[in-house]
């Protein structure tokens, strides 16, 4: 992102994100390498590798949602159900639903079926969308 990009918004929301991601910034999220730092947090013990993604506190809808669904009570992580099935075209209610699901049903089976999903669809630049649709 540059420098000008606006903060405290998701990119989702950006009228127009060409004009604040740069030629590399696309590359770096397109492929989830922005993602990495995060395994830091994981490190931690702040951040799980599979979770509800973490929000930034300006998305108070899908918190509240979340909240709804018990997906707050779980560590957030790098990826996740609502991840795997659509990222970015994902409704904010479909979003927290699907992590509402995986709070009440983590499994080994279910993270390691996540985390194998989202591998391929980062292969596959699958659901990756920047701006309003």
């Amino acid at each position: 992102m540059n420098k000008n990009a606006p903060h405290q918004m998701a990119t989702e929301n950006f009228d127009n994100p060409e004009k604040y991601i740069t030629t590399v910034g696309k590359v770096i999220r397109k492929t989830s390498l922005d993602e990495l730092p995060q395994l830091f947090n994981v490190l931690k013990g702040d951040m799980s590798i599979i979770g509800p993604r973490p929000l930034i506190p300006a998305e108070k809808d899908v918190l509240a949602m979340r909240d709804e669904y018990g997906a707050s009570r779980i560590l957030p992580g790098i990826t996740g159900l609502a991840q795997v099935h659509g990222r970015d075209e994902v409704t904010d209610e479909n979003k927290a639903s699907y992590d509402g699901k995986y709070a009440l049903n983590i499994s080994l089976f279910l993270d390691i079926s996540i985390f194998f999903k989202t591998i391929f669809d980062v292969i596959r630049s699958r659901g990756i969308h920047e701006g309003k649709q």
